[in-house]
């Protein structure tokens, strides 16, 4: 066997629908978050960090035991100690959860965020992977309208901060659950009426779960669905009061809606409002955010009765919307890059570089191997905007040149104590009223210890 076919048998690959994210494209996702963190703060939102794991119970009680994600998807195992744990497949759950075990969801007002990845055994396509990551938000607390106009509009916001412009907002509401359990015994025989005309998985669906029919994406079935009875038609006042005042709120703020009443999410904890945005820009995988209202979510995994509204949004597929908007959020390069040239420049390197930021100036030390022309050239590739260069005879007279990169101006041989007189054009400038950065006045070196 060749030697290539022996490494390529020994090469170990990532888990199928579970990718890195590389120090290129990185950029962009960092330019979401850094977005995202600006968004959900001037809106008065804390983050929250939640484990990977939970046990099973937690999601087939949230979710619902019915569900895709619980008897399809989720990533379920049970551990030495024989405990039934599963990768987090969504996190309001765990949200709720975290806020009833630490005792403080019922209590006022909570407004929480998270950011992280979300597992499902899914099939991976472009826009759905298992190992993927979400943004959410929740609200606990306030069981009217206006909050769920604020998480829809901090949404919305979070967009046109992005510069994503052509993403729809689709609303539906599946009321009270007593409204609902109305509905779904209406849908029940409308269905069962047609029984013939559904798939497998719709036959399956009729009586255990007939609202999830609703969500098939199966062509040969569109007719069966458009024809359905609409559940936004069997509101009670409860819920039609509740979904016209959040329609007139968000009239009132400019922002555009469709209705949709065929939607129903894929989660039965739902209750009222569900909203989806949208895109055509994906493909099949169209829904980009999705949220609505869970009244009865922290009662039924064991709390006080909290009402609560949230949102989650797919961190990849709105990473894939700005690369086709062609944002640019590539990584700034640094301000110097420091290069030792010869066996006795390298000792002082790293500390001429730390007093470079200490003085606030990005700097990248050249580790590599290779001559003064070598290291030059890594120099400028960088996009530095100068070179700090450590020679022989300069690490003997304490000396570093500089090199502009980006100018005609000429190399120039400073003292390293004079380091910040020598870069007076380089360094950053201070905000008013803030401290320039803190270093020595004349940059020395630390001393060096036995």
């Amino acid at each position: 066997m060749p030697a290539s076919d022996r490494r390529s048998r020994n090469r170990l690959a990532s888990v199928r629908g579970m990718h890195d994210l590389l120090p290129g494209p990185i950029a962009l996702w960092q330019h979401f978050e850094a977005a995202a963190r600006d968004v959900l703060d001037s809106y008065g939102f804390e983050e929250i960090r939640t484990p990977l794991l939970e046990r099973t119970e937690l999601f087939v009680r949230s979710i619902g035991g019915a569900t895709d994600i619980v008897e399809k998807e989720m990533y379920t195992f049970a551990d030495r100690d024989g405990d039934s744990l599963t990768l987090r497949p969504e996190q309001t759950a765990s949200c709720v959860r975290a806020g009833i075990e630490n005792g403080f969801i019922h209590l006022g007002v909570h407004r929480l965020w998270y950011m992280g990845p979300m597992f499902r055994h899914e099939r991976p396509q472009r826009g759905r992977f298992r190992q993927f990551h979400q943004l959410g938000g929740e609200i606990f607390g306030p069981a009217g309208p206006e909050a769920d106009a604020e998480i829809i509009l901090l949404t919305a916001r979070l967009w046109r901060r992005l510069g994503l412009f052509d993403l729809r907002l689709e609303l539906n509401s599946l009321g009270t659950p007593d409204s609902r359990r109305a509905y779904r015994s209406r849908l029940m025989e409308y269905l069962l009426d047609r029984r013939a005309d559904l798939d497998e998985d719709g036959r399956r669906r009729v009586e255990t779960n007939p609202l999830r029919v609703l969500d098939s994406k199966n062509p040969e079935m569109r007719a069966v669905i458009e024809a359905a009875p609409r559940l936004i038609d069997s509101l009670d006042s409860e819920s039609r009061d509740h979904f016209d005042a959040l329609r007139a709120m968000l009239d009132e703020a400019g922002e555009p809606w469709t209705l949709n009443p065929r939607l129903v999410r894929g989660l039965d904890y739902y209750t009222k409002t569900v909203f989806e945005w949208t895109t055509e820009r994906l493909g099949a995988q169209n829904a980009v955010c999705g949220g609505g209202r869970y009244d009865g979510l922290v009662a039924e995994i064991g709390g006080t009765p909290t009402p609560g509204v949230g949102f989650s949004a797919g961190i990849e597929r709105l990473v894939a919307l700005l690369v086709e908007s062609g944002t640019d959020a590539a990584r700034e390069p640094p301000a110097a890059w420091v290069a030792a040239v010869g066996t006795d420049a390298v000792r002082p390197a790293p500390a001429v570089a730390e007093a470079l930021r200490d003085l606030g100036v990005s700097a990248v030390l050249d580790a590599g191997e290779g001559g003064f022309r070598a290291k030059l050239r890594r120099a400028d590739r960088s996009g530095a905007e100068f070179a700090v260069i450590v020679g022989d005879a300069e690490a003997a007279a304490g000396e570093v040149s500089i090199k502009p990169l980006r100018s005609d101006g000429p190399q120039s041989t400073v003292a390293r104590a004079r380091l910040r007189e020598a870069l007076t054009g380089w360094l950053p400038q201070a905000a008013p009223g803030e401290d320039s950065p803190q270093a020595d006045e004349t940059c020395s070196m630390p001393p060096d210890h036995a």
